[in-house]
């Protein structure tokens, strides 16, 4: 009888180790805890113009195809010695396609980018789109910053708009004064040119610090020689509802941009000058 009672306190004494064993080996097998990843910031772009420069901070969460594009343009250095070729005061500046030095000519871009204008982000001041053509599925390299908030060039359920993919986070200041250069016909360009030019000379990728912060827009500096260069019109995309037109509406009819849309012709001529808030055509590429 003792031999039985030893054989079962043995028996019980395996088994609660086992049963341990068994607990610890699964609690060391068990995937830890997943840590929270912490939010990468946003890229960011230092814009330099014979006028100052400034930092554009990119979206690509709201706008992934049209920041891509931009920073491939960025990466091989395309903007560089590129013009602001259109001004329009209380309204835009456009630029990103032209050559700074003459004829100033459109230069070559990559395939065009898919309209992303219904992504939440709105053309106001300080924001920057996506300049295009007619076709609204036809932006490539050239891009708008709002002077003033431009609600027009939003989508409507009845139009395309224009795509907004970031805003200028410093040197605001910088873009205000290129706003205010003065315009008229200077080379290729009918109207809306600036008459001293106004030149990119490098957009480069900028990495905000652990605190968020990038490097200092520069102060303004005087205008130096350069050239401007045709508008871009800016584009939307699934804002539009289900069967509306992909196009946008010929400024000064009903429900159309109260200012035309930055915009350009394939042959490098500016779009139809109109003046805000009259209708100055909007973004064109």
């Amino acid at each position: 009888m003792q031999d039985w009672k030893c054989s079962v306190a043995r028996w019980r004494t395996f088994t609660a180790t086992a049963t341990l064993l068994l607990a610890l080996g699964c609690g060391l097998l068990a995937a830890p805890p997943a840590r929270a990843q912490a939010a990468q910031p946003n890229p960011e772009v230092l814009v330099v113009t014979n006028m100052g420069s400034f930092v554009i901070e990119l979206r690509p969460d709201r706008a992934p195809l049209t920041v891509a594009n931009f920073l491939r343009y960025v990466r091989t250095g395309f903007y560089t010695d590129t013009l602001i070729h259109r001004v329009v005061a209380n309204f835009v500046i456009q630029g990103g396609g032209h050559d700074a030095t003459a004829p100033y000519a459109l230069k070559p871009t990559g395939p065009p980018v898919d309209n992303e204008s219904g992504n939440g982000l709105v053309n106001k001041r300080g924001t920057v789109g996506l300049a295009r053509g007619p076709d609204p599925d036809s932006g490539t390299s050239q891009f708008y910053i709002n002077l003033v908030d431009n609600p027009e060039l939003d989508p409507l359920p009845t139009r395309w708009g224009y795509a907004v993919f970031g805003k200028v986070v410093q040197g605001m200041n910088v873009v205000e004064q290129i706003g205010l250069v003065p315009t008229g016909a200077f080379g290729p360009f009918k109207s809306e040119a600036p008459l001293t030019p106004v030149v990119i000379k490098s957009i480069t990728v900028v990495t905000p610090n652990a605190s968020g912060a990038t490097p200092a827009a520069t102060t303004p500096t005087p205008a130096a020689s350069g050239t401007a260069a045709p508008a871009a019109a800016p584009k939307t995309n699934g804002s539009v509802a289900p069967g509306a037109s992909s196009t946008s509406p010929a400024a000064g009819t009903t429900g159309s941009p109260a200012t035309t849309p930055p915009d350009a012709g394939a042959d490098g001529t500016p779009s139809k000058t109109q003046t805000k808030p009259t209708g100055t055509p909007p973004p064109k590429s």
